[in-house]
């Protein structure tokens, strides 16, 4: 009787290009099939605000990474994206951007397919981050958490179980239009910025310095930005820590109004301003006041500003894997 074994598919020999797309800048990495970056290669965004022209410097930036690692066109697999706003994983559309880019129902992935002829993917930057710390990164321990970043704007993106959780309208996550107290309760245009992203995120500090700024109370210009106002606040600035505790005492109720609906024991802060030492700290201290019973523990960003990075290339991964003999993709994420 002859033995039947069972063959492990194994995946083809070949690279993948993650890309995380920003509202001033674009970033590409090249990475094998383990999922080590062989090639990095960025340029600015500035003056290509459509979805074409930013189609195709991603298609420039490719042919770069290729040619830094001596490759040829044929060597790449796959490719997967991060786009800063509401995205639809299954249909390949971007719903809607930040007022940075203001897309509206762009076709990311067949635009993208077209451009290098290799099946792709894409998702919510900040998803994508939440995903490489996951993977790679400061959660790797943890199948529950939640990934905020604070950069010019506010974002989350929810692990449960180990897996994305996007809901029906891939809007989960959107906690920038979170109410909290202080924070204006008028209605917002779809991807205009949201309450607390107003109050919080960099432009909303820095909105929020400007108010209360006068020339006597602090030795900051008018048009500090975040980074120097808590690197200030360290320094015992008196204006600028009462930005800062401010800040973290309204970066504390978000905490823990997600904390108390999805029950989650971690959250990742990064970003630009989320992954300074005085915000986590003085946040940190907020959670303890108040997290009671269920204590949230804070951490920071392990990836940094390699998170979305990361994320990408772990999405092109799992699409090289997902795809079929018909070159289908379902993604398990």
């Amino acid at each position: 009787m002859s033995k039947v074994e069972t063959m492990k598919p194994q995946l083809e020999p070949g690279y993948l290009v993650g890309i995380d797309i920003g509202g001033t800048n674009l970033r590409l990495a090249l990475a094998n099939t383990a999922g080590a970056i062989v090639s990095r290669w960025s340029t600015t965004v500035a003056g290509h605000r459509s979805s074409e022209a930013i189609v195709h410097l991603i298609r420039t930036g490719i042919e770069n990474l290729l040619r830094q690692a001596s490759l040829p066109w044929s060597a790449l697999k796959a490719v997967a994206a991060g786009a800063p706003g509401i995205t639809n994983v299954d249909s390949g559309v971007v719903i809607v951007t930040s007022y940075l880019l203001g897309w509206r129902d762009v076709p990311l992935r067949n635009l993208l397919e077209t451009a290098t002829g290799v099946p792709a993917a894409v998702d919510n930057d900040v998803n994508l981050a939440a995903l490489g710390e996951s993977r790679m990164g400061a959660a790797q321990d943890s199948p529950d958490f939640v990934f905020l970043a604070i950069g010019t704007g506010i974002g989350a993106g929810i692990i449960t179980n180990g897996k994305l959780l996007r809901g029906s309208s891939w809007a989960a996550g959107e906690i920038g239009y979170m109410l909290v107290p202080g924070a204006p309760d008028e209605p917002v245009e779809r991807g205009k910025p949201g309450p607390l992203e107003g109050m919080i995120g960099g432009e909303g500090i820095r909105s929020q310095w400007q108010q209360l700024w006068k020339s006597t109370a602090t030795s900051l210009p008018h048009d500090a930005n975040a980074t120097q106002i808590f690197d200030a606040a360290l320094k015992g600035d008196p204006l600028a820590q009462t930005i800062l505790q401010q800040t973290a005492r309204l970066l504390c109720y978000a905490l823990l109004n997600v904390s108390l609906v999805l029950n989650c024991p971690l959250f990742v802060l990064g970003g630009g301003v989320g992954i300074h030492p005085a915000l986590l700290d003085a946040t940190q201290r907020n959670l303890e006041r108040w997290s009671g019973r269920t204590p949230v523990q804070l951490r920071p960003s392990v990836l940094a500003a390699d998170a979305q990075l990361r994320g990408a290339i772990c999405l092109a991964l799992e699409t090289l894997h997902a795809r079929d003999s018909q070159g289908r993709m379902d993604l398990p994420l």
